[in-house]
């Protein structure tokens, strides 16, 4: 037996959630910076963003801005930063599209003993998003 929903394949079968402070200035780093494409975007009549999806490759990140209530923002409190990982075929590429962009690199580009080249940038709010070659592991169910 398996937890996964049926009619997932192909889908992600979980997606990191981040509250920014200018959820909008997030959005224009994401898919500027680092290559994601917007998906998905609902706002309030103020413009707050009420939700995002971003894509990249078969992943999906959902965002929203912080102070618009509601229970799942209660429930993450002061929650963050966090690290997401994103695989990339060219990290190379993608570090030199990141630099021209102005991010702010945390761990330089570097070949890891365990086989990624990877670099760590941080977003405009602090959270860490590593991009590299290392690809985990999905056990069969």
């Amino acid at each position: 037996m398996t937890d996964v929903a049926a009619g997932t394949a192909g889908t992600p079968t979980f997606c990191p959630t981040l509250h920014y402070r200018d959820a909008k200035a997030a959005i224009k780093q994401l898919t500027e910076a680092f290559g994601f494409a917007q998906s998905a975007l609902y706002e309030s009549e103020d413009g707050a963003v009420l939700h995002a999806e971003l894509s990249f490759g078969n992943g999906v990140v959902m965002l929203g801005s912080k102070g618009v209530g509601g229970t799942y923002e209660e429930a993450l409190g002061g929650g963050g930063p966090v690290g997401v990982y994103v695989t990339v075929a060219d990290p190379d590429a993608h570090h030199r599209r990141a630099e021209q962009a102005g991010v702010e690199i945390a761990l330089p580009l570097t070949d890891q003993d365990y086989g990624s080249r990877e670099y760590t940038a941080r977003d405009l709010e602090g959270n860490l998003w590593t991009f590299g070659t290392y690809t985990p592991a999905v056990p069969k169910a």
